[in-house]
């Protein structure tokens, strides 16, 4: 009778987790329905919402082919087909990669089918701008094309949202600090009044502006190992993006004086024999003031303001003691890294 109980316990608990385990493959679906119908997605090219928008692409040479609402905001939006070269990549873009752009080129010629439209928006000076399809945009040129279609939204802000907007090469930590610092750089010429903590949504994190000051001057900077530091203690300022933008100047020089002592602290172990790829972590995790604090749950504050944290990283990278490194240290950097 017991081992039957037993047995019948196991089996519960076999099911369970089976049960647990295809639960995690699945979505559940929002509580509540959102969105417009299919009755109300569809709209004519003489809408007043996108009169602008098709004169705009009829004066570049292009073809306005159907417009619709989308379905969750119900913003109007125009599909067209544009020549190449009346579109330009947003200028505060991270870099063309010409390797990643020829490869692009490639599958699409495989398939045959340039299949994913640019979004566009309407920039400066009444250019079409696209936001996120800078490789798509040149692997068109490597491939001749004549026209290139386009999904065209009157929602100019669209511009300054890259990073949620980029789809076809994932970004790394240079890429998306760099475009920030491009975008912030724009956007103080025009709106450098308003608080930076109002650009919240374009810029994603505070401490990208600052690692993108200093990915400018220094474009070979090893921001990863700082990132983690930042991310404790930079946010963004409730004081105009343009006096925000000077003082992070300051912020971003103090970090490559700290780097470049850094750099010779590494120097330093690598000529007493240490060899480990993580030297550079290891020797910021051991300058970084904030390493051991964990914030709670719901705790958005600092726990001290980024310019004390340089101070107090730089004071410790001047009294860096290399003779107190060892190599069991190094071996569990390595495995928090591989971790």
């Amino acid at each position: 009778m017991a081992t039957r109980s037993k047995t019948s316990v196991r089996r519960k608990r076999s099911a369970a987790r089976a049960s647990a385990r295809h639960d995690r493959g699945r979505l559940a679906p929002g509580k509540a329905s959102r969105g417009l119908d299919a009755a109300d997605v569809a709209i004519a090219l003489d809408s007043a919402d996108i009169t602008a928008l098709v004169s705009l692409v009829r004066e570049a040479g292009g073809a306005p082919i159907g417009a619709y609402r989308e379905p969750l905001g119900g913003r109007a939006l125009l599909l067209a087909s544009l020549p190449l070269a009346a579109v330009q990549p947003t200028p505060f873009q991270r870099d063309l990669s010409p390797t990643h752009a020829k490869r692009l080129a490639a599958k699409i010629d495989e398939t045959a089918a340039f299949l994913d439209p640019l979004i566009v928006v309407r920039g400066e000076d009444g250019r079409l701008w696209t936001p996120n399809g800078r490789h798509r945009l040149a692997a068109a040129k490597v491939l001749g094309l004549k026209q290139i279609s386009a999904l065209i939204s009157p929602d100019e802000s669209l511009a300054y949202r890259i990073l949620a907007l980029n789809t076809e090469k994932a970004h790394n930590l240079k890429d998306r600090s760099l475009e920030v610092i491009r975008m912030a750089r724009n956007l103080v010429k025009r709106r450098g009044s308003e608080r930076e903590s109002s650009f919240h949504a374009e810029f994603e994190a505070p401490e990208l502006l600052t690692l993108g000051m200093v990915y400018e001057k220094s474009p070979r900077f090893a921001g990863g190992a700082y990132s983690a530091f930042l991310k404790k203690v930079d946010r963004f300022s409730e004081r105009s993006l343009e006096a925000s933008l000077a003082q992070r100047a300051d912020f971003a020089a103090r970090l490559t004086d700290i780097d470049a002592r850094v750099k010779k602290i590494i120097a330093a172990l690598q000529a007493r024999g240490f060899k480990s790829p993580y030297l550079r972590n290891y020797v910021v995790a051991r300058i970084n003031p904030v390493r051991f604090h964990k914030a709670k749950k719901g705790d958005t504050a600092p726990p001290m303001p980024l310019s004390q944290a340089l101070t107090r990283m730089a004071a410790a990278a001047r009294g860096f003691n290399i003779t107190s490194v060892s190599n069991s240290d190094l071996a569990w950097v390595a495995v928090g890294a591989g971790e």
